[in-house]
């Protein structure tokens, strides 16, 4: 059985038919048994009394290994897999870094209609519009 990392690095591990799965994570990763997630075929093997036959897992077949860090371990058996993706630098993406560019957008589209439809547009709600984008722009520059 070749046992594949998230590094791209393989491991051959001897193993027979009737080893299970748990013999198969305490034989090629002692102490570390809780923390190594087995994924074939695209289905991650939980049963750790499951045979290898069972699971039809074949001479020469690919196990996908994973180990979690939710857990400290003892010195790994095998190469660390690293990070599944490179960290690139930067900001993450996530719904506060797209909050201002999308009040920019709605504050746009507000003063596009203002402009193009003022006939629907009371003084009230101009000195709105007037407001709100004042206190965007002060809170913009205020956190950037």
């Amino acid at each position: 059985i070749r046992l594949k990392f998230l590094n791209d690095t393989e491991e051959v591990a001897m193993a027979r038919p009737e080893d299970t799965v748990g013999v198969l994570k305490s034989k090629y990763f002692p102490g570390q048994e809780s923390q190594m997630k087995l994924i074939y075929r695209g289905q991650l093997l939980q049963d750790q009394a499951r045979t290898l036959r069972s699971l039809r897992i074949t001479d020469n077949s690919v196990i996908h290994c994973h180990r979690s860090r939710g857990a400290t371990a003892a010195t790994p058996a095998l190469p660390d897999p690293g990070p599944a993706v490179p960290t690139a630098p930067g900001l993450p993406l996530g719904g506060g870094t797209l909050m201002v560019p999308t009040v920019m957008v709605v504050l746009a589209l507000g003063w596009y209609f203002r402009i193009n439809y003022r006939q629907l547009f009371t003084a009230p709600a101009t000195v709105s519009l007037i407001g709100v984008t004042v206190l965007v722009t002060f809170l913009a520059f205020g956190v950037y």
